[in-house]
């Protein structure tokens, strides 16, 4: 294995041109005066020298290549930070109160029979972070716009609480109900930002590391497109994302870094929390996280401001005329500073400053407790605010702020710096009096000696209160705060519906295709056709939506700098800065991101958007599964459909794309309304349902999820007599038999129903079977039901006992029951329990494969002929039929060959 020294490639940041040098003379004066410089006053006078000739040829546009990494001090330098417009003072009396009051709060909820705990060292170590945000940054919505989107790091969430006490946004009761949201209710808080458990107080979740910053990023995006499209004015919103710098390890923190710079998102900031720890060590030990995390943004195209050291280095690099204190900076691993954070100041003189002479010198003069409190960066409000206005005035890039804090911070030797300070949730009484020491909090001994830790609050009328009401005031309103002023939509009447009602009569198309000529139809609309904001993966074609290229466009803020090579065909692609389509490249993660914020936009900007996002299933829940949550938890809205669904009707793509179970997943999604539709006229009324619960009167916080597939079937017309209410609640009788004298009933979802019919046939030609087929168009929606109904028997026991909507529909009908559908056993068995007679049901559990269609059905012995078999069998063991009779259903079909089966159209049709 390769040594450290070695890994690392031959050239870094190398410097390649093909120009010649058509004036070698002057290029090799220039090169002497660079050998002079080394020569003459050292190699540290001649990188000073390079460095400010870097700087200056970028002040004067001259390209030159990015450094991957700088060195480990302030990227703002002393002399040009701006003037700080607080009152420090005041400041630190208020974020001193909101600390006390932050872990004060996790402690008390550690009481003896409650223990719900509580995490108080992240915010210890942002809390001047989060203050001088509040302070001086983060806009309100009092105007009546979006004002800024601010996504707190969820471990954080105690401190935004303290501060919202002192506003009198919340109550002390309210602090004592921390994680005890029913037992406390009303006055129960979340244990973390969760707009869904307090839908007027917390805009986004952020605690499932990685989405906060993947959703950031496409929040500043959705701003933008906003805008571009005339939709909401957001050009004052500003989208601010606090994370850890542990989180970065998640794939989806640094996942879209390219798009943001590609898009020049310069209304975003990330500001990562550097304290150096994960939640059980160090997050790089023997690295530096900072170094690395800066190589990585600027190598994205952002702009990097580290904010490493408060202000009382400033004398110290003053005077760091040869760069060794720079040097040592930049050598000293983070496991060594975070060690530095826990010991004395004399360990600190002895071990940073005592190996180098000219180091020693430096703090000659300096006491073993002034050395003890050189500090990072992160805790010094001039400092932040210096970063904050630099990322706020930088144009063309997205910034990510890299603060150095110490975890645990103001807390105590127990807690500072230490590998186990994220769980510690407890403050002995002696931390508490060193605590509150440090803090100059004025609360006596024998308050903190007796009964649990009192809250402090200087009063409605002190300085500090005015003061933080006042800054509030004059930034727009305070925050968090979510606020839903969209008004309901006017929605479209049955006429917009009409094309899918008709079916489409000896036409076969696919349930992908009934639902998008569903959507050009709603696009169409004056009233909310605008409102519509098409997503996919890099996939429109295949979903059969290139037809919208050339009316929707595609979003890009550059426009279309190309000429396009399909230029000359009908279905032209298209990009326009006002595009509609967004084209999110081969990212679900990036897509369901989009989704969340535009689904979320009737609240971020009080307009309600309509996202439409349409990808392979397979690629939906069960790759962004922990997105889907978090959009529930957004309250999002909006239609999410999984095309090419089904474990066999994509079969020509093989396992990884045979979805047989995102059903199953999105049913344990509260928050999802799922749909298995077979015919375009179901659709429509799926659709329009939609709107209605979404963007009505009277709306709900609920998305759709419908399965589409990709095989061509005749769609019929609407019938006359149609079961709306069926439809919507999940079955309705599609066909009843016309023949046979033996009663039975077949269940079917999806692409399954031409199978039912298809086996209702048979049984009737073949087996005196009169089979009733019924459309299930939603499994899930059936259970969800009939769940809340025993619940409400089970609670009422006095009261009439009710009867879930599946039993009450499908009672009356004779015969056992068949279910079948292109998803495992266990979506249909979600209500076998509530089928009023025998119940069996069929399925393709097990891994999906390439073949036809017809192959793999037989394997999955769901296809027509199975079916059929399937209810036979439930007959005989109901003695209405001679069980020899089953094994002549086996032969008859060859069931056991998977030869012997129609293949069926192919599979990989649009």
């Amino acid at each position: 294995m390769a040594s450290g020294s070695d890994r690392n490639p031959i050239i870094i940041g190398g410097l390649p041109s093909q120009v010649p040098d058509f004036d070698p003379e002057e290029t090799q004066e220039w090169l002497d005066s660079l050998d002079a410089a080394v020569d003459e006053r050292g190699r540290e006078r001649a990188r000073y020298l390079m460095l400010r000739l870097i700087e200056r040829a970028r002040e004067k546009r001259v390209a030159v290549p990015e450094m991957r990494s700088t060195d480990y001090v302030n990227t703002i330098a002393t002399k040009d930070e701006p003037f700080f417009p607080g009152d420090e003072d005041i400041e630190r009396k208020v974020l001193n109160a909101t600390r006390w009051n932050a872990a004060v709060m996790v402690s008390r909820a550690q009481r003896p029979g409650i223990g719900v705990g509580g995490h108080i060292a992240t915010f210890a170590s942002s809390a001047s972070l989060y203050d001088v945000g509040f302070n001086h940054f983060f806009r309100g919505k009092d105007d009546g716009l979006g004002g800024d989107q601010i996504f707190f790091q969820g471990h954080a969430s105690p401190g935004i609480y303290a501060r919202a006490y002192l506003l009198d946004r919340l109550s002390e009761a309210q602090l004592d109900g921390f994680r005890q949201e029913k037992s406390k209710a009303p006055n129960g808080l979340s244990s973390y930002p969760h707009p869904r458990l307090m839908p007027d107080f917390w805009e986004f979740p952020t605690v499932s590391m990685g989405l906060g910053p993947l959703g950031a990023i496409y929040q500043a995006r959705m701003n933008r497109y906003m805008e571009a499209r005339g939709i909401a004015d957001t050009s004052q919103s500003h989208v601010w994302a606090y994370l850890g710098d542990g989180e970065m390890d998640e794939p989806e923190s640094l996942g879209q870094l390219s798009l943001a710079a590609r898009e020049g998102l310069d209304n975003l900031t990330f500001v990562v929390n550097c304290n150096l720890q994960r939640l059980d060590g160090p997050v790089r030990g023997n690295g530096k996280i900072i170094q690395e995390l800066e190589s990585q943004f600027r190598g994205a195209g952002w702009n990097v401001i580290k904010l490493v050291w408060d202000r009382s280095w400033d004398p110290l690099l003053a005077q760091d005329r040869t760069g060794i204190l720079v040097n040592k900076l930049n050598t000293t691993p983070d496991g060594q500073f975070q060690t530095y954070a826990t010991e004395s100041g004399a360990y600190i003189r002895e071990h940073f400053f005592g190996d180098d002479p000219r180091l020693r010198e430096m703090v000659k003069d300096m006491t073993d407790d002034q050395i003890l409190h050189l500090g990072r960066g992160g805790h010094d409000h001039k400092k932040v605010y210096a970063a904050y206005a630099a990322a706020k005035a930088h144009k063309g890039q997205p910034t990510v702020i890299l603060a150095q804090t110490v975890k645990g911070w103001t807390l105590g030797p127990n807690f500072e710096g230490r590998n186990a300070t994220h769980q510690m949730k407890k403050l002995t009484v002696e931390d508490l009096k060193r605590f509150r020491d440090r803090l100059h909090i004025p609360i006596a001994d024998k308050d903190l000696e007796d009964g649990l830790p009192p809250y402090y609050h200087p009063g409605r009328d002190s300085e500090e209160i005015q003061y933080m009401h006042d800054r509030r005031k004059g930034l727009g309103g305070y925050v968090p705060t979510r606020v839903v002023r969209a008004k309901p939509l006017v929605l479209p009447g049955d006429k917009t519906y009409a094309t899918a009602k008709k079916g489409t009569g000896q036409q076969s198309i696919a349930t992908t295709m009934a639902f998008v000529r569903i959507l050009k139809d709603l696009m169409r609309d004056k009233e909310i056709g605008k409102r519509f904001v098409l997503i996919a993966p890099d996939e429109y074609r295949t979903f059969g939506m290139d037809a919208f290229f050339p009316s929707a466009k595609i979003y890009n803020p550059l426009g279309q700098q190309y000429e396009s090579v399909d230029r000359d065909l009908l279905l032209t692609y298209k990009e326009s800065p006002t595009g509609q389509m967004l084209h999110d490249g081969i990212s679900e993660a990036g897509c369901t991101a989009s989704l969340i914020a535009a689904g979320s936009a009737y609240a971020t900007h009080g307009e309600p958007l309509i996202p439409v996002y349409v990808f392979y299933s397979m690629f939906g829940f069960q790759r962004t599964g922990d997105q889907f949550w978090q959009m529930a938890d957004q309250l999002a809205r909006g239609f999410v459909l999984g095309a090419t669904a089904g474990r066999t009707t994509l079969t020509g793509e093989g396992l990884q794309h045979a979805d047989g179970h995102s059903q199953l997943l999105a049913s344990t999604n509260p928050a999802c309304v799922a749909y298995d539709p077979a015919f375009g006229y179901e659709i429509a009324h799926i659709v329009k349902d939609g709107l209605r619960r979404m963007y009505g009167e009277n709306s709900e916080d609920v998305f759709y999820y419908l399965t589409v597939y990709n095989e061509p079937i005749q769609h019929p017309a609407e019938p006359e007599d149609v079961d709306v209410e069926g439809i919507l609640k999940g079955v309705h009788r599609y066909r009843a038999a016309d023949r046979g004298e033996i009663p039975a009933q077949i269940m079917a979802s999806g692409v399954a129903v031409p199978w039912a019919l298809e086996a209702q046939r048979i049984l009737a030609d073949e087996w005196n079977v009169r089979a009733d087929v019924w459309s299930a168009t939603s499994w899930n929606e059936l259970r969800r039901e009939a769940v809340e109904v025993e619940r409400y028997n089970l609670l009422h026991p006095e009261e009439e006992q009710r009867v879930p909507y599946v039993t009450r529909k499908l009672s009356g009908s004779e015969g056992p029951f068949v279910a079948v559908s292109d998803w495992m056993r266990s979506v249909p068995d979600q209500i076998a329990r509530w089928v009023p007679g025998a119940y069996q049901s069929l399925g393709a559990d097990g891994f999906g494969f390439a073949d036809t269609r017809g192959a793999a059905r037989r394997f999955f012995h769901i296809d027509a002929q199975s079916i059929v078999l399937a209810v036979l069998t439930e007959l005989a063991k109901e003695n209405r039929i001679d069980r020899s009779l089953l094994k002549q259903a086996l032969d008859r079909y060859e069931l056991l060959d998977v030869t012997a089966a129609d293949p069926g159209a192919a599979g990989g049709d649009a």
